[in-house]
């Protein structure tokens, strides 16, 4: 039975950190993203972690900010969010897919499972 579980949100103050983490069980996966979804937003792609050669791509609004890693001996990988402002505000999930999906990546619908969800509240 595959599982995939968000961990890791929370309340940060603007200009502070957060790191989330992901732990995808059940399958072998190929990659491992990121999709974050606000109020009057867009289901946004925020990175993600190709297993086979380690390779992170990020969204044009965190590239520079967010760190994406991965953990093999685990299957864990890992969101370190950094220079939180407002617009990070929203709720992240994780999501796995079993086959490479190469420059569709930032689409949410290429990936065969989803995580439940975790909160990120950004306040001034």
């Amino acid at each position: 039975q595959v599982q995939v579980v968000e961990s890791g949100g929370g309340l940060v103050q603007a200009g502070g950190s957060l790191r989330l983490a992901c732990a995808a069980s059940g399958d072998t996966f190929a990659l491992t993203g990121w999709f974050r979804l606000a109020p009057w937003k867009y289901n946004e792609f925020v990175g993600s972690y190709t297993w086979s050669s380690a390779n992170t791509y990020y969204g044009a609004s965190v590239k520079g900010r967010f760190t994406i890693s991965g953990d093999n001996a685990k299957s864990m990988v890992y969101l370190q969010m950094n220079s939180l402002n407002s617009e990070d505000t929203g709720v992240y999930y994780c999501a796995a897919a079993t086959r490479n999906i190469g420059s569709w990546r930032d689409l949410w619908n290429k990936y065969n499972y989803w995580g439940k969800g975790t909160q990120v509240t950004v306040f001034s």
